[in-house]
């Protein structure tokens, strides 16, 4: 299993391997096929996040000290933005998640490629996964 490190050494790989944002937006909307779902019946305010001009909802799980996330957006950008964030803490203790850097947003350039209030709402998903963490350490 990749580190936290490890994965976010891996995005920044992934995005290097474009240099059109276009493709590297074609690449994030792909990310966000991929992610674990939340069903239609958890769809629900508790589940929103705060900050995102688009509609995400995020459900976590805490299984053997571990965090799971499970996400699903309006929006396949958006679904996708969460899908780059999934894809490094999914699976990581509550201490990385709060602790560690998260450094692949600046190194890959997404947040000057994102609209204002998508900027906003990245980092209202970061603050609201960060959150979750928190409750178990």
């Amino acid at each position: 299993m990749s580190t936290f490190i490890e994965k976010q050494e891996a995005i920044i790989e992934d995005f290097d391997l474009f240099d059109d944002w276009m493709e590297k937006y074609e690449m994030i909307i792909d990310l966000g096929k991929e992610i674990r779902s939340i069903s239609e019946s958890q769809r629900n305010d508790d589940q929103l996040i705060e900050g995102c001009q688009s509609r995400v909802w995020l459900r976590t799980e805490y299984k053997d000290s571990l965090m799971y996330f499970f996400a699903d957006s309006d929006a396949i950008i958006t679904k996708g933005i969460i899908g780059l964030l999934i894809k490094v803490f999914d699976g990581e203790k509550p201490e990385t998640i709060v602790k560690e850097e998260l450094f692949f947003i600046k190194r890959i350039g997404l947040q000057e490629h994102l609209s204002p209030t998508r900027a906003n709402g990245l980092l209202g998903m970061v603050k609201r996964m960060k959150m979750e963490a928190l409750k178990h350490i």
